[in-house]
């Protein structure tokens, strides 16, 4: 690690500390992922492996942060002597996250909305990444603006923290649910369902897509409960007309009665065509939910100079 000089701690990310550094020899600014990986007798055990080279062929795209390289230290203890193995994961560095560059536009002395321009091509890089993750059969799971960087200058969105991201081959595994961020978590996982599939990263993205518009969160609970209240007074008590079998998933209560209001009240300067594709990737039934691929051709794109991406 000698090679790099360690500037800060920008942050904890689910497996370690993220430290900014600087390589020493050509000066290039990276992500240094200390992962807290114990290493067994054999060295590097599989499932790290496995998430480190499916890390490194999802960073192919330019809408996933890149994996530059691992590097594998020996860190000795030095009262016992003993040296324990680590891995740090070198990404590539950028200075700011979706929900800093929104925060910007929402605090300070130079309040204003993102342009409509900017939602629109931000909101297209993001389906990029989404659909190349999801065509490796790679589901992210943990959506947030804080997960998505971007380069200022270059005007460019990057998904990160893809660690949580298990290959969801057949057969479906049964996940854990308790890793989303509240406020993007998808219903069918917030009431219990514990097979789920692409549709938990479109609704994340739904819900990123309408915090970008309205620069404030659509659906902003401080608990399960509360953040199925906050989605059901907005989109409807869901039925199982509506979404099939949703009574009998392991979570589900007897719940009030509401009606589902008019979506384009809670983003009043979001056009029809946005309207449209956000009720599209916001449907209770996960089967109904549009698809990465099928988002990137929505009439909500068409004035994009598509050719830039």
């Amino acid at each position: 690690m000698d090679k790099y000089e360690k500037l800060e701690k920008v942050g904890e990310g689910t497996y370690g500390k993220v430290y900014k550094a600087k390589e020493k020899t050509t000066g290039q600014l990276v992500a240094l992922k200390k992962t807290r990986l114990e290493m067994d007798e054999e060295g590097v055990p599989p499932t790290a492996l496995r998430e480190v080279s499916l890390l490194q062929m999802l960073s192919q795209s330019l809408y996933v942060v890149r994996l530059l390289c691992v590097e594998h230290v020996d860190k000795k203890n030095t009262t016992t002597g003993i040296s324990k193995p680590l891995l740090y994961l070198v990404f590539e560095y950028l200075d700011t996250d979706l929900k800093k560059f929104i925060d910007s536009h929402r605090k300070g002395s130079n309040p204003r909305p993102l342009p409509p321009s900017q939602v629109q091509c931000f909101l297209f890089q993001l389906l990029k990444g989404v659909s190349h993750c999801h065509s490796h059969g790679v589901l992210h799971r943990d959506l947030k603006p804080q997960n998505l960087l971007v380069d200022k200058d270059k005007g460019i969105l990057k998904i990160a923290d893809l660690g949580l991201g298990r290959s969801f081959t057949v057969p479906m595994k049964s996940y854990t649910h308790e890793i989303v961020t509240l406020w993007y978590r998808a219903p069918e996982v917030l009431l219990g369902s514990t097979h789920y599939s692409t549709g938990v990263d479109i609704w994340s993205v739904g819900c990123i897509f309408a915090e970008m518009v309205r620069r404030q969160a659509l659906f902003p609970g401080d608990s399960e409960f509360q953040q199925l209240l906050h989605i059901f007074r907005l989109l409807g008590t869901p039925t199982d007309e509506q979404w099939p079998g949703v009574s009998s998933l392991r979570d589900w209560h007897v719940y009030p009665q509401w009606e589902a209001q008019n979506l384009a009240r809670a983003v009043p300067s979001l056009g029809p065509d946005g309207v449209d594709l956000l009720s599209k990737m916001l449907k209770y039934d996960p089967a109904e939910r549009i698809s990465a691929k099928a988002a990137l051709d929505h009439p909500y794109f068409d004035n994009l100079d598509k050719s830039q991406f």
